[in-house]
């Protein structure tokens, strides 16, 4: 066990219900990035621009990364107390990544006003796919120092008096 990162074995360490809020958090997470986005059809939203080929497994590693990174800051019994440069803006700036990433370029309203309609085309739409790498990558980046922290320095509730 001891040849497993640091993140490997907390998570290996996870209760049922902590696996069970991780599952649950992705897929809030899917339906909160997909929904609006339209990446998963529904009859609210829609895009004017075809989702690309990579739009799907981005919003399912983003989905599945913010479920676990969210999972990690419910208590276990383990009291531990918040380890400074521990992930939570990192996941933060991922998601809304994600967000961007996998969004039609025309239906942002943020972008549209920024660019018009040929700059969010011409300029955002070429910038997605880096966004698409960058969600990830910053979302894992979040959930091993969060899970390294459970294990380099967890603290036991001191017993009752």
């Amino acid at each position: 066990m001891r040849s497993l990162p640091l993140a490997l074995r907390a998570v290996a360490g996870w209760p049922l219900s902590r696996w069970g809020v991780a599952a649950g958090a992705a897929v809030l997470t899917a339906f909160a990035v997909g929904l609006p986005t339209a990446v998963i059809p529904n009859p609210l939203f829609a895009r004017s621009v075809a989702t690309p080929w990579w739009g799907y497994p981005v919003l399912a590693a983003t989905a599945a990364l913010a479920g676990v990174l969210l999972a990690t800051y419910v208590r276990t019994g383990r009291r531990r107390e918040a380890i400074r440069g521990d992930g939570s803006r990192l996941g933060t700036v991922g998601g809304l990544l994600g967000f961007f990433a996998v969004g039609c370029p025309v239906c942002n309203k943020l972008v549209l006003l920024a660019l018009g309609t040929s700059g969010a085309l011409n300029i955002w739409q070429p910038v997605q796919p880096l966004l698409a790498v960058a969600s990830p990558a910053l979302l894992a980046v979040a959930v091993v120092r969060r899970l390294a922290g459970e294990v380099a320095c967890p603290a036991v509730p001191a017993p009752s008096v």
